[in-house]
């Protein structure tokens, strides 16, 4: 039997090590609290990163209409790369009124950056087809920029195609003689002044959408973002602005007009911008023979803002399509997320 005094020993030892075995667990649970609260605290730090620089940026788009308004108003139906707009802002340093989580004395680490793009100087793929029905003249246009960029023209009959089937395409009314019965695979719906118009597919939203056409890669896609866009048609094929439009999109936009042609337009317009499209007319008569205002003008419609935050360990970069119409006013049709 053990004495009293070994007995003693061994429960004093037990009692240690669960005393041990308390600490150790008590240890763990103070940590695991300690550490979801600071998981807690960063993602709190995060969403209101997130929210301020999402903030900085809304400010930044208002400023950017603006500066388009001004513009508008002192030089009415011009618009050319050395206007206020287009100077780009490198990135700069906001002040300390930016929440980044520091102490009010030290140094604010949010900067922005960004620029104002005519977005009137590239190619609107939406001009490739018209309620349903490819525009054989814009067919044209796009495979001559593909051809500039060194690759398949045939793709231009392709994407119009694909285009078309995103379009609402008139069908004959109701009570029609002629009218065929109606496809239940297609969603049709009614139209002011009795007319019916049918919709099969997402229509196009942005450059990428060119993936579902066969044949465009994503490589493809890279270079042409340079070169096309998408833009919502107002009553017509949307033209080119002959002050900010490339050599490539120029010598698509104007039939007969090679690359070197092109880079000779460049360059004049460097000297002196285009004030009107007769103005453009008088400098090259040869090459201006049949252009109207549905080709090519001097102003634009269209800008795309794009904005970089940056904010301690994190950043955010957006861009927004905004509409300017005749009478200066401005209207944000989308924002997006880079």
């Amino acid at each position: 039997m053990a004495t009293p005094r070994k007995a003693q020993k061994k429960q004093s030892g037990v009692a240690v090590v669960t005393a041990l075995l308390l600490t150790t667990l008590a240890i763990t649970i103070v940590a695991s609290l300690f550490w979801e609260q600071q998981v807690q605290v960063r993602s709190i730090e995060n969403q209101r990163m997130q929210l301020q620089k999402k903030w900085i940026l809304r400010g930044a788009i208002d400023w950017a209409r603006l500066i388009l308004r001004e513009d508008a108003r002192q030089s009415a139906k011009v618009d050319h790369l050395g206007e206020p707009w287009s100077v780009k802002l490198e990135d700069t340093r906001l002040d300390q009124y930016v929440e980044n989580g520091r102490a009010d004395t030290d140094a604010s680490e949010a900067s922005l950056s960004g620029q104002i793009v005519d977005a009137q100087a590239l190619y609107n793929l939406n001009n490739l087809a018209t309620d349903g029905m490819a525009d054989a003249r814009e067919v044209a246009v796009f495979a001559r920029l593909l051809t500039n960029l060194r690759m398949s023209p045939e793709l231009a009959k392709r994407a119009a195609a694909v285009l078309a089937q995103t379009q609402s395409k008139p069908v004959v009314p109701k009570g029609a003689p002629d009218s065929a019965p109606p496809d239940p695979n297609k969603t049709v719906t009614d139209q002011p002044g009795n007319a019916q118009f049918e919709v099969q597919y997402l229509r196009f939203m942005q450059v990428d959408d060119l993936l579902s056409v066969p044949g465009f890669t994503p490589e493809m896609l890279l270079k042409l973002r340079f070169y096309v866009t998408v833009l919502p048609r107002r009553g017509g094929i949307t033209p080119i602005n002959l002050n900010t439009a490339s050599p490539e999109v120029l010598s698509a936009r104007i039939n007969g007009v090679s690359m070197g042609d092109a880079a000779l337009i460049v360059a004049s317009r460097d000297r002196a911008y285009f004030r009107d499209l007769p103005d453009f007319q008088n400098r090259f008569p040869e090459k201006a023979k049949g252009m109207t205002e549905k080709d090519a003008q001097v102003w634009t419609n269209f800008f795309v803002v794009n904005g970089k935050v940056k904010m301690n360990r994190s950043a955010l970069d957006v861009s927004a399509l905004i509409e300017r119409a005749d009478d200066a006013t401005t209207n944000v049709l989308w924002v997006r997320e880079n």
